[in-house]
């Protein structure tokens, strides 16, 4: 099996999240040398202009980023007219945050049942979610918040004045895991 491409495929799942040296030793079953060895290939194979990420090294985590050189086409994208429309995930993600507030992408993946990370990094790049702080949950995940700019993109001024949401009875209502409609005779 090619454990580079392996590597890449984990660097590439776990996101903003990165992953540490002991979890690739461990993932892998290799050891400690024979991960950096192949750190270290693939980082070179990204050093390459044929590539636009590279592997970075940040709070003690391997993460797959950008590379600098191309940021004013990263910009271009993000401030395209074209690319400000919100599809369906976005505008879900949204929601979850403004009603839940401050929310760690973990909690937003539960509630929506998917993978939330790229889109959170779009959003953060519209400018229409911020970090806000770390969770005191293990291992102090990121927490989200809206931004003004979200309050200007739906015409709010507060965050107090998104609609309430009406959640039907019954999802209110604790239901008998037992119970049924069909009587003993």
């Amino acid at each position: 099996m090619n454990l580079i491409g392996v590597l890449e495929g984990i660097l590439f799942v776990v996101g903003d999240e990165g992953v540490n040296l002991k979890q690739i030793c461990d993932i892998l079953k290799v050891d400690n040398d024979e991960a950096k060895r192949l750190l270290l290939e693939l980082k070179q194979r990204y050093e390459s202009d044929n590539y636009g990420i590279r592997i970075s090294y940040l709070g003690d985590a391997f993460k797959l980023t950008t590379k600098k050189e191309h940021k004013e086409y990263y910009q271009k994208l993000i401030e395209n007219p074209d690319s400000n429309t919100l599809s369906g995930p976005a505008l879900e993600i949204l929601a979850i945050v403004a009603y839940n507030q401050p929310i760690t992408r973990v909690e937003i993946d539960e509630m929506r049942g998917t993978q939330s990370s790229h889109m959170l990094r779009k959003l953060v790049a519209k400018g229409l979610l911020k970090t806000s702080g770390k969770s005191t949950m293990p291992g102090h995940p990121n927490l989200y918040a809206t931004t003004s700019e979200f309050l200007d993109y739906f015409g709010l001024s507060t965050i107090g004045d998104l609609p309430p949401i009406d959640i039907p009875k019954e999802e209110q209502e604790e239901k008998e895991l037992f119970s049924s409609i069909y009587k003993d005779k």
